[in-house]
């Protein structure tokens, strides 16, 4: 976050303490009022700051588990690919089995035959068990992304908060230095505003944002389809 280091004290403020150390009321409230707002940022950085920490937790285990789940279909297809070898070596046993001239070899491909057939079962079983742990990453995708911007949202309005907290503090030394009270009222505005805008970015309904759309990571392996069995 940008305003990971809030700091509040320059040559301004430090003219604002001693007005304030003479007896200057103005200044004194301003002084104050400064104070009370550099916590107010220092607490909006924090919590901005894990915001963001938090939603790219939730972003990365989105993409770790899109990468389990291209990893577990790419394995499935590598065993329908199996399976259909099987398949294919099985339907030539039972072809050799019809053809054959004699008992013994008729008996020798039904054998190969039945092999076959439960050497496919077996192989089948471990492709479907595959992609449904496919299926399993993919259904935890959307979710974490959903609350990966759900918390990133907090984090772009606390950012916001921040600055108007900057802008009323600095209005505020302008006031101390120059005594135009409209310019103290004005930083109370804006002070007022970044408090409830940060205020407003933890209410339930406040962490849906039309512009914060998810950025999904890409599938770029398509899971295989199941080939039919005999």
């Amino acid at each position: 976050m940008s305003h990971d280091h809030f700091h509040v004290h320059g040559p301004d403020q430090h003219a604002v303490e001693h007005q304030a150390e003479h007896g200057d009321s103005l200044a004194i409230r301003v002084s104050i009022m400064t104070a009370i707002l550099a916590t107010f940022g220092a607490v909006f950085s924090y919590l901005g700051a894990a915001q963001q920490a938090a939603a790219t937790d939730a972003k990365n285990d989105a993409i770790l588990a899109k990468n389990q789940a291209i990893q577990s279909r790419t394995q499935a297809a590598n065993q329908w690919s199996f399976y259909q070898a099987k398949s294919t070596k099985q339907n030539l046993s039972e072809l050799g089995s019809e053809l054959a001239s004699n008992d013994i070899l008729k008996e020798k491909y039904r054998r190969e035959a039945t092999r076959y057939q439960a050497e496919k079962e077996a192989i089948k079983q471990k492709a479907e068990s595959l992609d449904q742990e496919a299926e399993h990453w993919d259904a935890r995708v959307d979710p974490l992304l959903e609350k990966s911007a759900a918390l990133m949202h907090p984090h772009h309005v606390l950012a916001q908060a921040i600055t108007l907290i900057q802008i009323s503090i600095a209005l505020a030394s302008i006031c101390a230095l120059t005594k135009v009270r409209a310019l103290f009222w004005a930083s109370a505005a804006a002070a007022t505003l970044g408090i409830l805008l940060a205020a407003w970015a933890f209410l339930p309904g406040g962490n849906h944002h039309p512009s914060q759309q998810a950025e999904k990571p890409e599938n770029h392996a398509s899971g295989p389809a199941m080939p039919a069995t005999k």
